[in-house]
């Protein structure tokens, strides 16, 4: 299975080579969470790195910007490369830090690496150069997008790699340069990532990594030497960027956070279909997904036969080390836990009934495992906590409905928007929900979890803040620029009213 031992700390990435600070200001050791002996990495924070970083990447912005696209394509290329050959590492990497079995940890590393093919192939036709013919009499227009300049991009730990990889890629391609902060659970996927972009051999300064706590992460975006935030995380830490960054009118944000999505099953669904989707939405990745399943909203004349099959294949469901390949593996910490446990309380005492109890699971290695949860609520109560808090665990509330108005209302009631599975073959009932449902992802016949490279990822209210990523994130790593481009001589009949105008 390779090696497990202690990964070496090699400092910060700046200016193209890594640098152990001199001054330490948060050190901090990284443990498995799905084996708490297994010391995967001790990571050590500099503050004073920041500003170092940051402005290594201005001073290698202009270059990198008037760097033709095709060649900074060259690069990304070289780097595609370079991630493929050192998949099989990577993703055990990825595994021991977050405890995500391994054959999820693959997956997501092949998603990055085709996320360089999306990008550079697909992606970059939304800001191709586009000519207006007369747009003005006689003049013609072009509408141009140009790069931002420093591109700050501060990950999470649930997909520590494939996350931060969607913004860095098309900020990349589109000439901007990157300082890169992961999440503070995952230091070690982020030294690996800028390992690679090293031997990738890209100009000195146009990808950087800096490793830290909140505080990095708060100098980082308030650094005067940054041009756009480019975040994934929770909806707290996003608006902490946002009041942090108010009077930071040049500075573009690009927010991706959190979710409490529902899922509607209809009473002419296919309930196998149904039943299956609905399990992967609300259980995969121990339901610490933006895009997981945390409500099911069912009709009241198929409710009795998805719960028998949901809470029956629910109970199968195998928990584990990443190594043996489980469906699901830990939560990433012991607050996650916490947290977890006690939201199973907070439901009880709110009137919900546990169909399924969620509870801490002792096996072979000592780790953050629990069991799925299933709670029926026998009422919606837009005020209640649990039914609008976001927890990040493998739990899922089962609301009984029979009116598709009251399906939406329920749906539109956290706060959050991010998506919403439909099960039905009513497009009547999808069409309305296009419109009526306050997401920015709405999915027909499948379940909340996974997305395409080739489409738009973001969402409404809590979940964003209109700058969808994915194959929208070359947008917001632009300044588009419109021209009129007047090639005709100067006519004097032409004149505007008025004006007497003699050139000698």
């Amino acid at each position: 299975m390779g090696d497990i031992s202690k990964i070496e700390y090699l400092g910060n990435y700046i200016d193209g080579r890594f640098l152990v600070p001199e001054t330490v200001d948060d050190e901090w050791q990284i443990k498995s969470p799905a084996d708490l002996k297994d010391l995967v990495f001790e990571a050590k924070s500099s503050n004073g790195h920041v500003d170092q970083a940051c402005l290594a990447a201005r001073a290698a912005f202009h270059k990198w910007a008037h760097t033709p696209f095709s060649e900074r394509a060259n690069y990304l290329w070289r780097l595609k490369e370079i991630f493929a050959a050192h998949a099989e590492p990577w993703a055990q990497i990825i595994s021991r830090e977050t405890g995500k079995p391994l054959w999820e940890a693959k997956n997501e590393v092949a998603t990055m690496i085709n996320k360089i093919d999306i990008t550079l192939n697909h992606s970059m036709k939304l800001v191709a150069e586009d000519k207006v013919a007369g747009a003005l009499p006689g003049v013609d227009g072009f509408i141009r997008y140009k790069p931002r300049g420093v591109m700050a991009v501060i990950g999470p730990f649930n997909f520590p790699g494939h996350l931060p990889n969607g913004h860095i890629i098309p900020a990349l391609a589109c000439g901007n340069t990157v300082v890169f902060k992961p999440s503070d659970k995952t230091p070690a996927t982020g030294q690996f990532m800028a390992e690679l972009y090293q031997k990738a051999e890209l100009p000195a300064g146009v990808f950087n990594l800096v490793q830290g706590l909140g505080e990095v992460g708060k100098r980082l975006a308030t650094s005067e030497y940054v041009d756009g935030i480019l975040f994934t995380g929770s909806y707290e830490v996003g608006l902490k960027i946002k009041q942090d960054t108010i009077h930071h009118f040049g500075k573009i944000l690009a927010l991706e956070m959190g979710g409490k999505n529902a899922t509607i099953i209809w009473d002419d669904a296919d309930l196998q279909k149904a039943t299956y989707e609905t399990l992967i939405g609300s259980f995969l990745s121990a339901g610490q997904r933006c895009s997981c399943t945390s409500r099911v909203l069912v009709h009241k004349r198929v409710r009795d036969q998805f719960l028998d099959n949901f809470y029956a294949a629910a109970k199968k469901l195998t928990i584990g080390h990443w190594r043996d390949n489980p469906f699901m593996g830990p939560l990433i910490a012991a607050d996650a836990v916490e947290k977890y446990l006690r939201f199973q309380e907070i439901a009880k005492r709110e009137g919900a009934e546990s169909l399924m109890r969620g509870k801490s699971l002792a096996l072979n290695h000592e780790g953050y495992y629990v069991t799925p949860s299933i709670n029926l609520v026998p009422k919606f109560d837009p005020k209640s906590v649990y039914q609008k808090s976001e927890i990040f665990g493998p739990n899922v509330a089962v609301y009984t409905v029979d009116d598709f108005e009251e399906a939406m209302t329920i749906n539109n009631s956290t706060g959050f928007g991010l998506v919403l599975a439909l099960f039905s073959k009513d497009r009547n009932l999808y069409e309305r929900a296009l419109i009526d449902a306050k997401v920015g992802l709405l999915n027909w016949n499948r379940t909340t979890n996974g997305a395409s490279s080739r489409l738009p990822f973001g969402g409404m209210g809590k979940s964003g803040n209109d700058r969808p990523s994915a194959h929208f994130a070359v947008q917001y790593c632009t300044v588009p620029v419109a021209s009129l481009e007047d090639q005709l001589p100067f006519d004097n009949t032409k004149l505007m009213p008025g004006i007497t105008f003699e050139y000698k």
